[in-house]
């Protein structure tokens, strides 16, 4: 697993200099007024007409107050994310930090920082639009493999929450999309009719620790780590989890699933990554941050 821990240092230091400056406060809006949706959101839209409830008007500080919903955290109120393949027509930013509501739409369970853990924008991945609110993707966990009673329902691999469609910004277009097949152990790139694109053999994770299956998360940030040999390759980070470990690679980095280069790139071999070859590495380095990544058994 990718261990992001060793950029936080750098981030903060990012975070720091931002706020020094400005842009992670002055430029925030009211946030004790309820905001009217943006019309340039696109996203996969509800069928019937909205009967959504309005979005809850909080403070500065009582979304401060709320817990960060970011790669290592486990925030019990978001919600597990549908299973199966997902769409999302367009990928967001958020300029400051925004709340997030679980089911009912009425209570925050949590925040999505207005930086990430490299410290730049927060991408966030809107898979449903309903009224002034956006149910959208994101990288925290909602509980740990470990604390999963026998014959409960897994570890839920992808998390979501809705938050204000109003605070979505910077619309980036998304027109290919990952599909990672276990079973046959590959990775393909589909462009926005679904058609494949590339194709390339990959390892996977081991029976003991494996790759999760059935689930739709997304790219959410990239580097590179001298510390873990990845000097040259950039790191692609998903916003997926280790349903059956806490840390199936050991530390601290959250049970993630990272997409990254590795010479023995084929078989069942790893904690739960996708190891890629140098050539699928590039392809997937290009595409943009936000990207959906489908993992299919």
């Amino acid at each position: 697993m990718p261990k992001p821990r060793t950029l936080i240092a750098a981030a903060s230091a990012v975070a720091v200099l931002a706020a020094a400056i400005g842009l992670t406060g002055c430029a925030q809006p009211d946030p004790t007024r309820t905001p009217k949706p943006s019309a340039s959101v696109t996203a996969v839209p509800t069928e019937a007409a909205s009967t959504a409830p309005p979005v809850p008007a909080l403070t500065r500080s009582e979304i401060a107050a709320l817990p960060a919903a970011v790669y290592d955290a486990v925030v019990p109120g978001l919600l597990p994310a549908p299973a199966g393949k997902l769409t999302a027509p367009t990928a967001h930013r958020v300029m400051f930090d925004v709340p997030l509501f679980g089911a009912d739409r009425a209570t925050p369970v949590a925040r999505i920082p207005a930086t990430d853990f490299r410290g730049q924008r927060t991408v966030v991945v809107p898979i449903q639009l309903d009224g002034p609110w956006a149910l959208v993707l994101t990288p925290a966990r909602q509980v740990l493999p470990s604390q999963v009673a026998a014959g409960e329902a897994a570890a839920p691999a992808q998390t979501a929450a809705w938050m204000p469609a109003a605070s979505l910004a910077g619309t980036t277009t998304l027109t290919k999309s990952v599909r990672i097949s276990v079973a046959e152990q590959s990775l393909s790139i589909l462009d926005a009719a679904g058609t494949v694109t590339a194709s390339w053999k990959v390892g996977v994770g081991t029976d003991e620790t494996p790759t999760p299956t059935g689930v739709t998360g997304y790219l959410q940030a990239r580097y590179t780590d001298p510390d873990q040999g990845q000097s040259v390759h950039p790191i692609q980070l998903t916003s997926l989890h280790a349903t059956a470990a806490d840390e199936p690679f050991g530390g601290s980095d959250g049970g993630l699933i990272g997409i990254h280069y590795f010479e023995q790139s084929s078989g069942a071999v790893s904690h739960g990554c996708v190891r890629l070859p140098a050539d699928a590495l590039t392809a997937v380095n290009a595409l943009p941050l936000g990207t959906l990544v489908v993992i299919e058994g």
